[in-house]
């Protein structure tokens, strides 16, 4: 297991490139580890004079920056002391002008000078490692990176200023504290210590259960704002399904034409949808075909129609109902997730009854796709559908990826089981058992214990130089 401990000082001192790779203004090349500022002090020289390591921290200063005792550039370097950097070790960030070649060989000298290269999310790692953020935070920061829209910012903003670390904290100190009382009840009799009694252990565990079971709901808020809910866009061909997604996307990303069959695979598109994301599959038409090509394609939209989570059901307004509609229905009443119907193509008149299919649709909203008419109200609905109301980020934690959940739920699995032997009768011991595997689910939570290899894989996710 991984515990929050500083590294040793033997670490290696690494370098990278922190900025985006290409052309720009300025590059920021970032050194950390115990030699940071002795690297530095080879490959940059302050224009005020002296060293860098004798400079105030925490000030950017001006000087020469070289390559093999050649000047090849100027810029800024700030110098950060252990232990109020970042990584928690010393840290130097050398900022030169942005070209991609330049800035490849000032990384160079870093390494001629006695740096390594990082690897992927280093520089976040050892942040981890010497207990400067916890396990969500470090994962919060990759979501702040990756964020698609402003509610995605604000999530990952709350989970890097520890929101979550600090909720599963709290569950954490009150079933520790009600194990180790039960526990030192049990060692030491004749010490006069206070034993919980059943109910009272089980108000505790009642306590705990609220709060796992807020965390493992926010989960369905966090994944539909970070990882994005799967929708497929169903319907008979030419009901204008490519033209929705484009007027979703608000672009012409889709080919869309009057012939029927126009699309025949799959497109998937990532789109924003006021503050949730949703991964959209544009599927070939639904219906009976000869072609072989098109029955890859309605075989390949009738899985996309069983793995999504939320379906849009497109239907031309302006036709009466057809054997294909009707064939579509009898799908889409075997899906559990919700269902919008799209009656598209209000600009040409409406004459479908959408009621005779007996579909008990989520709800049914008229659009035009070629006009835009109607589609904010769909974009509103399907909002509403997965995240309704404000959320303050400040007080309201929030699972936002699979692993954090599945440490939730086992947590909550543990608690009530707890909470189950207590009441068929077994002794607060017997149920302190699954409390302290409760424990150690939590503490996967944020990172308190957890494996190695789980740490390597969610670093494996950053970019090299974060």
């Amino acid at each position: 297991m991984i515990q929050m401990e500083l590294m040793h000082s033997d670490a290696a001192t690494v370098a990278a490139v922190s900025t985006p790779y290409g052309r720009g203004g300025i590059a920021v090349i970032r050194i950390s580890g115990p030699d940071a500022v002795g690297i530095s002090e080879k490959l940059f020289v302050p224009g005020c004079g002296g060293v860098l390591g004798d400079l105030a921290p925490n000030r950017m200063v001006w000087g020469r920056i070289y390559y093999k005792e050649e000047s090849i550039d100027d810029g800024m370097a700030v110098v950060f002391r252990a232990p109020h950097s970042y990584t928690g070790e010393d840290t130097v960030e050398i900022s030169c002008h942005g070209g991609i070649f330049l800035t490849q060989k000032v990384l160079e000298s870093a390494f001629l000078c006695g740096a390594v290269p990082a690897g992927s999310g280093e520089f976040t790692k050892r942040a981890f490692l010497n207990g400067k953020l916890g396990l969500s935070q470090a994962e919060a920061i990759i979501d702040l990176i990756d964020a698609r829209s402003m509610e995605g910012v604000r999530l990952a903003g709350a989970g890097a200023r520890g929101t979550l670390g600090r909720a599963a904290e709290e569950i954490y100190l009150l079933l520790r504290d009600a194990v180790s009382s039960t526990y030192a009840f049990i060692d030491f009799p004749d010490e006069d210590l206070t034993d919980l009694s059943p109910d009272e252990l089980l108000g505790r565990i009642a306590m705990a259960e609220e709060k796992l079971d807020a965390l493992a709901r926010s989960y369905s808020v966090g994944r539909a704002i970070n990882e994005g809910i799967r929708c497929a866009i169903v319907g008979k061909p030419n009901t204008g399904k490519s033209s929705l997604l484009n007027a979703l996307m608000g672009e012409d990303r889709a080919i869309v034409t009057d012939i029927a069959g126009t699309t025949r695979d799959v497109l998937e598109e990532t789109v924003s949808i006021g503050r949730i994301l949703l991964r959209i599959a544009d599927t070939a038409g639904i219906h009976g075909t000869e072609d072989l090509v098109e029955q890859l394609g309605v075989q390949r939209s009738l899985r996309a129609l069983s793995d999504a989570e939320l379906i849009l059901a497109v239907f031309d307004g302006s036709k009466m109902l057809s054997d294909e509609d009707f064939a579509l229905a009898e799908h889409l009443r075997g899906v559990s997730c919700p269902v919008v119907a799209v009656v598209n193509k209000s600009d040409v008149g409406t004459v479908i009854d959408i009621g005779a299919l007996g579909v008990p649709f989520t709800t049914v909203i008229s659009v035009s796709a070629a006009s835009g008419d109607g589609v904010d109200v769909l974009r509103t609905e399907i909002e509403g559908l997965f995240l309704g109301g404000q959320i303050d980020y400040s007080t309201s934690a929030v699972v936002t990826n699979a692993r954090q959940y599945a440490a939730v739920c086992t947590a909550r699995e543990h608690v009530a089981r707890a909470a189950e032997a207590l009441r068929g009768g077994y002794t607060q011991d017997i149920a302190g058992m699954d409390l302290e595997l409760a424990l150690s689910a939590l503490a996967e939570v944020d990172g308190r214990a957890v494996t190695g290899d789980v740490v390597d894989a969610i670093f494996h996710n950053f970019c090299v130089g974060k």
